[in-house]
């Protein structure tokens, strides 16, 4: 395989950051995951957190260096990482179960497959126009397709966060999966947080990531979505990859796994404590608390990754 690859997390306006983006990649197949947290103090991103690294574990387990079934192991991937934040709520009897939504992108055989709970994004992008885009689960998008609303009206109307399925929460969360995609040279395959492809909008994600390197695109897109959403930014999270086939010209920063052993796999995925306020803030957590989060989380997905 070849392609470039960039990821990036910001906590925007928010006291703390529940978003939570991962990449991993064997040979041949490469993982791309991002989850956005929703609830109070800590949960949220806990819940993220799960999903994230449930799906990403789960990965590098099976991918060996190719899935058997991609489109499988979506299914039971994210439906484990559900499980296992139940499970973590059930643990600390929490009131009300954290909740997150969820995207994940395979790419493996020249193809993507991808799988979404909620509004969390993923575009892709072939010659300068989105070729491919998820359906977000939110009660906005339903009152767009009853033509109720149109783009405009849906971008300010107060209910634009509230979605219908996610990972956690009380009810099983309802999972959208794309049919099997053939990827070309130059196609680009985006996952974002809302923090991001609500201040941009479509037409900015186009002309920011059409024919751009990822590496520069990904950092000057989430620029300008905190600059547009101002005081009210969200956490804002954006993973990209430019797919090259195998007869592309070499350019810089181009990721080849041609020589990678068929065991080795390669990760990049948020720690737990990088994505927290400096110390002082008044949400800040002791390295006690970060300790206890992180076994409490790993205990949770070790009973739904065997």
């Amino acid at each position: 395989m070849k392609f470039t690859i960039f990821q990036e997390s910001r906590i925007g306006k928010r006291k703390n950051n529940q978003d939570r983006i991962a990449h991993c990649y064997t040979r041949d197949a490469l993982l791309m995951v991002l989850a956005d947290g929703m609830g109070g103090h800590l949960h949220g991103e806990i819940a993220s957190h799960i999903a994230m690294q449930s799906v990403t574990q789960s990965f590098q387990r099976k991918a060996q260096p190719v899935l058997v079934d991609p489109a499988l192991f979506l299914s039971q991937a994210i439906t484990a990482a559900h499980n296992a934040i139940l499970d973590y709520a059930f643990d600390k009897s929490l009131s009300e179960v954290p909740r997150t939504t969820v995207v994940v992108c395979v790419v493996q055989g020249c193809y993507a497959y991808w799988a979404h709970a909620g509004d969390s994004r993923l575009y892709l992008l072939r010659e300068g126009r989105i070729h491919s885009q998820t359906h977000d689960h939110s009660r906005v998008q339903l009152m767009m397709d009853q033509g109720l609303l149109d783009v405009h009206s849906a971008a300010t109307h107060p209910n634009r966060n509230r979605i219908y399925s996610c990972l956690g929460g009380t009810q099983p969360p309802q999972i959208d999966f794309s049919r099997r995609t053939m990827l070309r040279n130059g196609d680009i395959v985006m996952l974002c947080s809302d923090g991001a492809w609500g201040p941009l909008g479509n037409e900015n994600i186009v002309r920011g990531l059409s024919g751009a390197n990822p590496i520069e695109a990904v950092p000057r897109m989430l620029s300008q979505a905190e600059e547009k959403a101002g005081a009210g930014c969200d956490n804002l999270s954006m993973v990209a990859m430019a797919w090259l086939d195998e007869m592309a010209q070499a350019i810089a920063d181009v990721v080849s796994t041609q020589t990678m052993a068929l065991t080795d796999f390669t990760t990049q995925m948020d720690t737990f404590d990088r994505l927290h306020p400096p110390a002082g803030s008044s949400v800040d957590l002791t390295e006690d608390e970060i300790e206890r989060a992180i076994a409490e989380i790993n205990t949770a997905i070790r009973k739904f990754t065997k």
